[in-house]
């Protein structure tokens, strides 16, 4: 299966993926350039996380490539991560740790820590207003998930790899993260996304597994 964007930034040739000693797909190709977006759509187990894994560098295909802007990922990986975004199904919160101290360590962690009042505006936005000092074990899994998502407002990156974003979210926050979503592509940046339902951002592009 192949699907071609124009301009593209990021390609993906051939691809497998295995695990155990069960493939979850093979010879899969797409390519993204600014102003768009893929959805990766499949059926539990079709190795939907796995792929965006091997988009974000924290695991290798058993067979194919990765390349941005015409190298491999593998060759340029400092480089490529400073202009990747990603976040994972289970996401990497410090329970112990508060939302704003969440938002600031990943920040950190990128090489790209947000200032102190940016990160809580990001959280207030995403409607955690009074929560951002609360350690995040004590908040509900839909918090959670918008403690993530407010990554979304810190770091600038070109390339969004979001794997089920909008799990556990209420009506409202489904809305926002589509703005953010519609407006970060239309202005340029690039997304490959997975969701089990229907994402409500006009364009892009079906890779089925």
């Amino acid at each position: 299966m192949s699907l071609a964007l124009p301009l593209a930034m990021l390609s993906v040739h051939d691809l497998t993926c295995v695990r155990g000693m069960r493939p979850l797909f093979s010879g899969i190709g797409f390519s993204i350039g600014p102003g768009n977006w893929v959805h990766v759509r499949g059926a539990n187990g079709a190795g939907k996380t796995s792929l965006l894994r091997l988009l974000a560098g924290l695991s290798p295909p058993a067979e194919g490539q990765i390349t941005w802007q015409g190298e491999p990922i593998t060759s340029t990986a400092a480089a490529y991560r400073r202009e990747l975004l990603y976040l994972g199904h289970q996401g990497a919160l410090k329970d112990d740790m508060s939302a704003q101290e969440n938002i600031e360590l990943a920040g950190a962690l990128d090489g790209v820590p947000p200032a102190r009042a940016d990160a809580a505006a990001a959280l207030r936005r995403f409607g955690l207003q009074g929560r951002e000092d609360l350690p995040v074990r004590v908040l509900s899994a839909g918090q959670k998930r918008r403690v993530l998502l407010a990554r979304l407002l810190t770091r600038k990156a070109k390339l969004w790899v979001l794997d089920e974003p909008f799990n556990a979210l209420d009506v409202k926050a489904v809305a926002m993260l589509s703005t953010l979503v519609a407006d970060h592509v239309g202005e340029g940046g690039m997304a490959v996304v997975t969701s089990h339902q229907t994402i409500p951002v006009a364009g892009g592009k079906a890779v089925d597994l």
